[in-house]
């Protein structure tokens, strides 16, 4: 039975068990031993590397609506206390994908006792951290076989109360790129800077530079983020590095924005290069592309959360990178953000959501999916 003990019983089950991309091995065996014991009548199970498909039969069956979720968690040391924190030194579910599977098993128990008009195809997608599961997911031969006419998604929202719901038609999410830059020049003697090639000077130099792509390469009426998170350089205070190494994120609001950013940045290496006398290497990454919602589906999907007795709310975009992106760019789809009224936010170590949201989210999932035309 489906209630709010039941989810909450879930939720801390997976809280405690986060793993990275592509090694979710526990949360898929935890995840399967929960599916298999629903009645299986209707359901169809299969696995795709650490992820999972579920199909469920419709009455009709005349359309596929498809439910993603997410399932990995974040390389971050838990400082919530909770009695059911992280068993995993140095990972936690700090960005809600614990809640994000919770509300997807308890849609998907309500469906299975009792099917919806259409099929239904629940995708527990790994890696969406990092490196990205969505697109390969899409390439796989299951993905094919049970390819849905609509898909759709959510994501905890922390700043938003419980009870609150908020999506948008258009643009929601930014194209993002992750940014790891290497730099190599001379080390050697403090004493002696003339015979060497300074990466800290160089390293330096190139982070301030960045911030004038954004300032002078792109169109004010567009956005774009390039944000540096780590720098490391050295090992001792009296000697010149010869290695350094950069990394950020980049996030625009256009792909056309990125390709933009991207060759400049490409620019500005090659300079650095020249001027400090040494090589400089670049890698993206894993790269997401925007979250388009379809405003159809946007509009339908209000009419369901006012009906259910909730607040919806028109989102603001936001530079949050998804890689839903991939899937709601061949499939109609949308995101939408569920209020869980947490006083720290996504990839903080003490997010803590609120757990009155989670029946509210599987009464707005199931009613969107019993509802759809």
């Amino acid at each position: 039975m489906v209630n709010q003990e039941s989810l909450k019983a879930i939720r801390r089950d997976l809280h405690r068990i986060p793993e990275l991309g592509f090694q979710e091995l526990k949360t898929q065996r935890y995840l399967l031993d929960y599916i298999r014991n629903l009645p299986q009548e209707n359901i169809t199970i299969s696995t795709w590397r650490t992820g999972i498909f579920v199909f469920v039969n419709g009455e009709k069956g005349s359309k596929t609506i498809g439910y993603r979720t997410d399932i990995d968690g974040l390389p971050l040391q838990e400082e919530t206390g909770l009695p059911f924190s992280s068993e995993h030194e140095g990972r936690m579910h700090a960005c809600g994908h614990d809640f994000h599977m919770t509300i997807a098993l308890g849609a998907l128990s309500k469906l299975a006792e009792q099917p919806a008009d259409h099929n239904v195809v629940f995708l527990f997608q790994p890696a969406e951290e990092g490196p990205g599961g969505a697109e390969p997911m899409l390439q796989s031969e299951t993905m094919k076989a049970w390819w849905p006419d609509v898909i759709f998604a959510h994501h905890i929202a922390p700043e938003l109360p419980v009870g609150t719901i908020t999506s948008k038609p258009g643009l929601l999410f930014a194209n993002t790129s992750e940014l790891f830059i290497d730099f190599e020049g001379t080390g050697g003697h403090a004493a002696y800077p003339h015979r060497t090639k300074d990466m800290v000077v160089a390293a330096s130099s190139f982070i301030v530079q960045l911030q004038q792509i954004v300032a002078r390469r792109v169109d004010p009426l567009d956005s774009a983020v390039i944000s540096v998170g780590k720098m490391e350089s050295g090992t001792v205070q009296n000697i010149i590095a010869q290695k350094a190494r950069v990394e950020g994120t980049i996030r625009t609001l256009s792909p056309a924005s990125m390709s933009i950013v991207k060759e400049e940045i490409e620019k500005l290496a090659r300079g650095c290069e020249i001027s400090n006398d040494c090589s400089i290497t670049i890698d993206y990454g894993a790269n997401y592309h925007q979250v388009t919602n379809d405003e159809g589906l946007v509009a339908s999907f209000k009419e369901v959360v006012e009906q259910c007795g909730y607040t919806y709310e028109e989102a603001p975009m936001a530079m949050t990178g998804e890689d839903f992106g991939y899937m709601a760019k061949e499939i109609p789809g949308f995101m939408f953000w569920l209020g869980v009224d947490s006083q720290a936010g996504l990839h903080q170590s003490k997010l803590d959501p609120k757990e009155d949201s989670l029946p509210i989210a599987v009464d707005v999932v199931e009613s969107f999916i019993r509802t759809l035309t």
